[in-house]
């Protein structure tokens, strides 16, 4: 009976640990806008909302406390780990939820979990020391060049055509060999241009032919120079300047402008451990002016005095542009990695995280959570930049001009043949060898005398 009494105990032992609540989780963090920030007694931001979905779906209780010496996680001059990483290797803390950069080193004395954000290295300056105001020829940055080159061969066709039908049409020139024709070769493209800027240049066709390709013309220049003003309206009343300094090698190549990095941050440790000579330049650089920062919010503090460019992580630096519209980030993205989990060695839970992590970013609470966080507070989005123009925009025009140019040549062509019809007609001859006396007149230069019944004028 005591034996039962013993078993029985010990199962109800059994029976409240395994229904009691496991330990909360002691999970780290550093405060950085929008990770994690303080609001009142609490701390909210993206790190604590995704913290809180892997919570529900692998199923922890946790608490939250900042990092003491609010480091991201590197060794020291001792070789001792320091920041976040530090604490969860001395087992202060179960996990550490930030923006922590998964590399080789980490992960050597730490578990991480896959990356919750991709990221890579770029960095801001302020937009007036990024702008370039020597492209003198910048204006011409609106129109892309297929868009000019299409312009260009629209308007030596323009202008030859022109030529061509003031030479065919007998409504234009009716008596070549005593007549001068105005629409030379010269003429018919000055004529075009003066219309192209809305100049105007006489005299005008009078031939119905002539008359269709220039009200074509006509059309396709105030297209043209109404999408040329529009664009650049907006381009002028753009925050955003042309960039000079585009790249990494641009920023290494010049000696005007300051830059440095966070202090014991991955970004430093990719420059410092590159075998680029670029990269290896630009991190020789930072040591021997020390231009390194402490924080983040310092980084972008000196780079709202002026005349500095601070290194990071691309997705906080776009939060540094969205809150800030005097700065901008270079295009140039390098050194691609993600933000991932900490744990210690071994810990059980990494890989449900891990699946976890795979399960928000497939359903997309990973990009509701960007983009929620990293809303913009600057008026003009990115979208509503002016870029230049290309010709596939207004292919309708450019048919429309070719459709013209046709219509006014087959026009011409058949005011010939009519004229020549009526001639060989009185005459007596044939059509053709007319036909081709007329064209050998107006192309050859040749005087043929042509009866009196040929000098009818056709009215325009």
């Amino acid at each position: 009976m005591a034996s039962l009494g013993l078993l029985s105990l010990t199962a109800a032992s059994l029976a409240v640990l395994c229904t009691a609540d496991p330990q909360p989780l002691k999970v780290t963090t550093i405060k950085q806008e929008p990770y994690t920030m303080s609001k009142g007694s609490e701390l909210e931001g993206y790190c604590m909302e995704l913290l809180s979905k892997l919570a529900n779906k692998v199923g922890f209780k946790y608490n939250v406390h900042l990092v003491k010496d609010g480091k991201f996680g590197a060794k020291d001059d001792r070789g001792n780990w320091i920041g976040m990483i530090g604490e969860v290797v001395r087992g202060e803390a179960d996990l550490a939820l930030a923006p922590l950069t998964l590399i080789a080193v980490r992960e050597t004395v730490v578990d991480m979990t896959k990356p919750f954000m991709q990221t890579g290295i770029s960095f801001v300056m302020k937009k007036d020391m990024a702008s370039d105001d020597s492209q003198y020829l910048s204006f011409l940055n609106l129109f892309s060049i297929e868009m000019w080159m299409s312009i260009l061969v629209s308007y030596l066709l323009t202008s030859f055509c022109i030529y061509l039908v003031a030479r065919i049409s007998p409504c234009e020139w009716n008596q070549p060999h005593t007549e001068e024709n105005h629409f030379t070769l010269s003429y018919s493209f000055w004529y075009t241009v003066g219309a192209l800027t809305l100049q105007g240049a006489g005299p005008h066709p009078k031939a119905v032919s002539g008359r269709v390709i220039t009200a074509v013309w006509w059309l396709f220049s105030l297209v043209i120079l109404a999408c040329y003003f529009a664009n650049l309206s907006s381009w002028m009343h753009s925050d955003t300047k042309q960039v000079a300094i585009k790249s990494f090698e641009d920023l290494a190549n010049q000696n005007v402008i300051e830059y440095g990095t966070l202090r014991s941050s991955s970004s430093l440790a990719f420059f410092k451990n590159s075998n680029l000579p670029l990269y290896r330049r630009i991190y020789e650089n930072m040591e021997r002016k020390q231009s390194w920062v402490p924080t983040m919010d310092e980084g972008i503090r000196k780079v709202q005095e002026g005349n500095y460019a601070f290194i990071g992580e691309s997705v906080t630096l776009d939060l540094a542009v969205a809150r800030y519209c005097d700065l901008t980030r270079c295009p140039e993205v390098i050194g691609m990695r993600g933000y991932s989990i900490a744990a210690p060695l071994g810990f059980p839970m990494v890989k449900n995280l891990s699946v976890a992590i795979l399960e928000l970013s497939e359903s997309g609470e990973l990009d509701f959570l960007r983009s929620k966080w990293w809303a913009s507070s600057c008026g003009a989005p990115e979208a509503a930049q002016a870029s230049p123009l290309k010709a596939g925009s207004l292919k309708g025009i450019f048919l429309l001009l070719a459709l013209g140019l046709a219509l006014g040549v087959a026009t011409a062509l058949a005011e010939l043949a009519a004229r020549s019809r009526r001639v060989a007609s009185t005459q007596q001859k044939s059509c053709c060898s007319v036909l081709t006396t007329e064209l050998s007149q107006r192309f050859g230069g040749r005087e043929e005398k042509t009866s009196a019944e040929d000098s009818e004028k056709c009215k325009a």
